[in-house]
């Protein structure tokens, strides 16, 4: 489960949720503070009362005209049946009707009530003010109110604008979740990788590493941890193999230690005898006693290499070129091996080293022999110095042999005895002690003339 992506979720719900229901709630009641100024109940009854007043209005001036007319008590206007032709629209339309008699709203406004009377060849006209009343406008406005109660009816102005509110504060807030989720996951993603690394090399495996790759903090973590577990694995590979270098070292001491105690008394016995051997005698005691020496001494050689394996060498770093160092080792080399070839290819402005000299020249010198035997007469050895990361240096070595095989790659350091004419079966563990020594170590890598190669790297200066 990823926790850090869920609690930065959290925080961003925790930061705007609150914010945003308050705003919630400081719209709607002002929404509905202000709607009470314009609320449509309100409104409509104002608005009813309004026409039941003017009603009542109208129904009492009309009666009033009505029995003033009739009473005599007004002076009414004939439009007799002959003068037909010059009457106003109104009257024409009001004879024709067939009614007995119509009111009429005149004047500004319709601040006037007319009275038409049918007789029997005119029409009479009876007209009063209204109280100074205009009824055609008390008509507008109410319908106009009832124009806003019906629309108000019609649609729900408060819902109406609470769900647009909510439409428009969600969308961009769904949005900044959406793109908040995107974030953090891409974020703690590698923090995950990361952690779960950790957890792997907290419990023994080195080879964990981080594949994530970024331009940022992240991933410069990442790269400092994947740096930091490489060197880890190489330091506990280093560390292991010293460990079983102490057991080889203690078990070849006492061998030196066995093997010198038993070969001394042999050889001064075999000289001996061959001091006192009498006159006269064939030469056979001579020759058998000269082969006992000769092999009683390669076996004091073979003691002699086991010592130097045992042996803890004082180390005095100091700077060194390896250019220059590579390239005196090749012209010391190459009287001793005149059939092969030796190429340098070195590093303009390479970094120098910091390590034992003598330590340096012998691993050098072992693996640059060692080259030569393995490409024979006519064969080639190449050599090369590089940059092998940040505050390393490197030499290559690389022959045209046969190369290794996979037994010989798998006990290629350890030492084990050789029995070939000059093999002691202990020149690369001693090459590669004495990298570590210093800070190195001697490493296989890809062969470029088809044979073996090793690298010798060292800590830059």
């Amino acid at each position: 489960m990823n926790r850090l992506r869920n609690r930065l979720i959290l925080v961003f719900l925790a930061a705007t949720l609150p914010p945003l229901a308050v705003t919630l709630w400081i719209t709607t009641s002002l929404l509905e503070r202000s709607l009470r100024y314009t609320a449509t109940r309100e409104l409509d009854e104002v608005s009813t009362a309004l026409e039941r007043t003017a009603r009542e209005l109208y129904q009492r001036e009309r009666e009033s005209l009505r029995r003033e007319a009739h009473a005599g008590k007004l002076t009414a206007e004939s439009y007799p049946l002959t003068q037909r032709g010059r009457w106003p629209a109104a009257i024409g339309q009001f004879w024709q009707s067939g009614e007995a008699e119509r009111f009429l709203l005149a004047g500004n406004q319709g601040d006037r009530l007319e009275y038409l009377l049918r007789r029997p060849e005119e029409v009479h006209r009876f007209s009063r003010p209204i109280q100074g009343v205009r009824m055609h406008e008390i008509r507008e406005q109410y319908a106009r109110a009832r124009g806003v109660v019906e629309e108000g009816r019609s649609r729900d102005l408060r819902r109406g604008f609470l769900y647009t509110f909510l439409l428009v504060a969600a969308v961009p807030w769904l949005a900044a979740l959406a793109l908040l989720v995107y974030s953090t996951h891409r974020i703690s993603r590698p923090i995950h990788e990361l952690a779960a690394a950790l957890t792997k090399v907290g419990a023994g495996d080195l080879a964990a590493r981080v594949g994530a790759r970024r331009d940022d903090e992240i991933g410069t973590a990442i790269d400092a941890f994947n740096h930091m577990a490489g060197q880890l694995q190489h330091s506990r590979e280093r560390l292991l193999y010293l460990t079983r270098l102490e057991g080889w070292q203690a078990l070849a001491r006492k061998m030196a230690h066995e093997l010198k105690n038993s070969l001394t008394p042999i050889r001064l016995t075999v000289e001996e005898v061959v001091a006192r051997k009498p006159q006269g005698d064939g030469g056979f005691p001579e020759q058998a006693a000269q082969i006992v020496v000769e092999e009683v001494n390669a076996l004091e050689r073979r003691v002699r290499a086991f010592s130097e394996f045992a042996a803890e060498p004082p180390v005095q770093p100091v700077e060194l070129d390896l250019n220059a160092l590579v390239t005196e080792r090749i012209a010391f080399l190459k009287t001793a091996h005149p059939d092969v070839a030796y190429q340098f290819r070195p590093r303009p402005g390479l970094a120098r080293a910091r390590a034992d000299e003598d330590l340096v020249k012998a691993a050098l010198t072992n693996l640059l022999e060692n080259a030569a035997e393995a490409a024979g007469a006519g064969g080639l050895v190449l050599a090369s110095t590089c940059e092998a990361g940040r505050g390393i240096v490197a030499v290559e070595v690389h022959d045209s042999g046969p190369g290794l095989s996979a037994q010989a790659r798998a006990t290629l350091f350890a030492p084990t005895i050789s029995f070939k004419k000059g093999g002691m079966g202990l020149g690369l563990s001693i090459a590669r002690k004495s990298a570590l020594l210093c800070g190195g170590d001697i490493v296989l890598g890809k062969g470029e003339l088809g044979g073996a190669a090793f690298r010798l790297v060292l800590p830059a200066a």
